[in-house]
């Protein structure tokens, strides 16, 4: 799959003094010319070649042989010419031409320039004739047959010297399971030698290949899935994705060397390579999708920690039994339920799920820990979705919301006249509203001390006593609480009851910080999938870029309602979210990340958003003299945020 340029550029008398070093010796002096080409000229020395003089004799076709060769290679010729006359048209007026020769190195189709041509034939470039390496030696055809690498060879790197005339790029194509099939190959006057030429052939042979795929992994006719991959959403649909064949038994067994590329595969591992050893996302994740909205670009991960985009194509026959016998076989293996839901590939994350799911049946209490905004409340609600009492209530209270004269009644719940301003008809309270199912407790740790004793009496006793009397009501519920302060340091100093805490601490979870996640992209998409399911939306490569490295102090919960924004925002033709669809704050935010000077390995920068965005501010005004309208739209912000954050910098007029 590498491609290698025989010199860069070897000098000739390099060439001369080594071919004359062969000729006298048999034998080269090292580091005199590139390896590569040292190997090619002793391989063509060995076949019994000499540099000079008349070429012995190479097989020729006859007009019958050859038309046998173009029928046995129907296929490769079809879907070769047309990428051919596209090629020869990017290289016209340039004495060329293109080429197409088989795995034995014959030539089964050319055209091109009519003068050069004429040229060529008499060194036998022409359809019929071989161009092995035994038989020409050292030749852009034979050797990139013989090394299987895109490669060229310059006027004298030629083994024959008869062939120095010529400057030629090649390059192999393969079929889907990796077998060679033939070489695609520029040839023209070495005086036109230029270095893009290569990659014109490549990009050329990609074309190829890629018919070649579509063809053997029809969904019409093939059993398997299909992977489209590339690194940017942008690029699937195009000849740069990668593309990839996964048979029903998961095993990979068809692929283009980009997707080899983006894996770190060779083709070798078709066949005896497996999905789940390549991605994280499993066989069924990837035929649910297909199932689901097969035209929507979505983010996979690789084994070795990199992020793709990929669309999925199910043959008829597998979405047939994904629809059956599969699903039930990976449901059991599988749940998806709520907690498989908000599973988006972060491995901390997706370790407090499998923790929780091994305790969600069981009386044991949950304490989840994390920074505001991380999803608590959501991982909360999944689990209770998760769990035998899913049919029962999921009742929160936010501890840190309530007023401490209201809490104690709030969860405890009131007599008929218990206090100035009650109901009539009394309250039941939280907790027993709870019962039978979740009581979700948010911020426990601004409860106040007073109430954390009654409800560890609760806890203790399994019943509750409403405010003004009463007697004691039996209740039953699973409990999970959530804080976002170090409980152990709140007890250190004080402010949280420590039998409490042991009372909470059944199982603690803490819950990575969005900034810390590794499924940033996959979290985003279904952000936006969930916001809009019926339209396919997508975020500018730029702003994917600067969103996946910005700290989201507010973390899921910021990053939601930024979203939120976005998509009111867009209007009813646009598909891709960019600068203009954000809030202003946040886009001068993450505007700040890129013009907050130099990098923090140089300089100390400052520990807060609000300091990097006053700076830019600084700066930005700075660079435009003080015009405010200008400075806003180099911030990418309206002029009325621009006046806002002056004000907060006491910068205002």
């Amino acid at each position: 799959m590498p491609s290698s340029v025989y010199s860069e550029r070897t000098v000739p008398a390099a060439l001369r003094r080594a071919r004359w070093h062969l000729m006298s010796a048999g034998a080269l002096p090292p580091d005199l010319i590139p390896a590569e080409l040292q190997r090619s000229w002793l391989r063509s020395w060995d076949a019994g070649l000499q540099p000079c003089g008349r070429t012995p004799g190479a097989p020729h076709a006859s007009g019958a042989q050859l038309a046998r060769a173009l029928e046995q290679q129907r296929e490769l010729v079809a879907y070769a010419r047309p990428v051919m006359e596209f090629l020869l048209e990017q290289t016209r007026e340039t004495d060329s031409m293109v080429v197409l020769a088989g795995t034995d190195g014959m030539l089964l189709h050319a055209s091109g320039d009519p003068q050069f041509m004429g040229r060529a034939e008499r060194v036998a470039l022409r359809p019929g004739a071989t161009w092995s390496e035994q038989y020409r030696g050292t030749n852009a055809i034979g050797t990139a047959l013989t090394d299987d690498r895109a490669l060229v060879v310059h006027a004298q790197e030629h083994f024959l010297e008869r062939n120095g005339f010529l400057t030629c790029a090649a390059a192999p194509i393969h079929a889907a399971d990796g077998r060679l099939l033939g070489v695609l190959d520029v040839s023209g006057d070495h005086r036109g030698y230029h270095r893009h030429t290569l990659a014109l052939v490549r990009s050329a042979v990609r074309m190829i290949e890629h018919r070649l795929f579509d063809t053997r992994h029809d969904p019409r006719h093939w059993s398997g899935l299909r992977l489209r991959l590339h690194a940017q959403p942008e690029g699937l649909g195009t000849v740069t994705e990668g593309l990839l064949a996964v048979r029903e038994d998961e095993l990979l067994v068809g692929a283009s060397v980009t997707a080899l590329q983006l894996l770190g595969l060779q083709w070798s591992d078709l066949g005896a390579v497996r999905i789940e050893q390549v991605l994280v996302e499993s066989m069924h994740q990837l035929l649910e999708w297909c199932q689901r909205s097969p035209a929507v670009a979505r983010v996979v991960h690789t084994v070795a920690g990199h992020t793709l985009w990929v669309k999925t194509e199910a043959g008829r026959v597998l979405q047939g039994s994904f629809s059956n016998s599969q699903v039930h076989k990976d449901t059991a293996a599988v749940p998806e339920d709520a907690l498989a839901r908000i599973d988006t590939g972060d491995a901390t994350l997706r370790s407090a799920i499998a923790r929780a799911r091994k305790v969600v049946d069981k009386p044991i209490p949950l304490l989840l820990q994390g920074e505001s905004g991380v999803g608590k409340e959501v991982f909360a609600r999944a689990l209770h979705q998760s769990g035998p009492r899913q049919h029962k209530p999921f009742v929160a209270v936010n501890c840190a919301a309530l007023p401490e004269s209201l809490i104690e009644a709030e969860l405890f719940g009131y007599q008929s006249g218990a206090f100035t301003g009650a109901r009539r008809e009394g309250a039941p309270g939280r907790v027993r509203e709870a019962d039978g199912g979740t009581l979700f407790l948010d911020e426990i740790g601004d409860m106040p001390l007073s109430l954390q004793a009654r409800l560890l009496r609760v806890l203790q006793d399994r019943e509750v006593t409403p405010l003004g009397g009463g007697k004691p009501i039996a209740v039953d519920f699973a409990l999970v609480c959530a804080t976002h302060r170090h409980l152990p340091r709140e007890i250190q100093e004080g402010r949280f009851r420590e039998d409490l805490y042991y009372r909470l601490n059944g199982l603690t979870l803490c819950l990575p910080a969005l900034r810390e996640r590794t499924d940033f992209d996959h979290l985003l998409d279904s952000h936006l999938q969930n916001l809009m399911p019926h339209r396919p939306l997508t975020v500018a490569t730029e702003l994917r870029q600067r969103l996946r490295s910005y700290p989201w102090p507010g973390n899921v919960r910021q990053l939601a309602s930024a979203l939120r924004t976005a998509c009111a925002l867009l209007d009813a033709q646009e598909s891709v979210i960019d600068w203009h669809h954000l809030p202003d704050d946040l886009a001068l935010d993450l505007r700040s990340q890129s013009t907050a000077g130099p990098s923090a390995s140089q300089v100390e920068l400052p520990s807060d958003l609000r300091t990097l965005s006053h700076q830019s501010i600084a700066r930005a005004l700075q660079s435009c003299a003080g015009n405010h309208s200008e400075a806003a739209r180099i911030l990418g912000i309206g002029r009325s945020t621009l006046y806002r954050k002056l004000r907060e910098m006491g910068m205002a007029h």
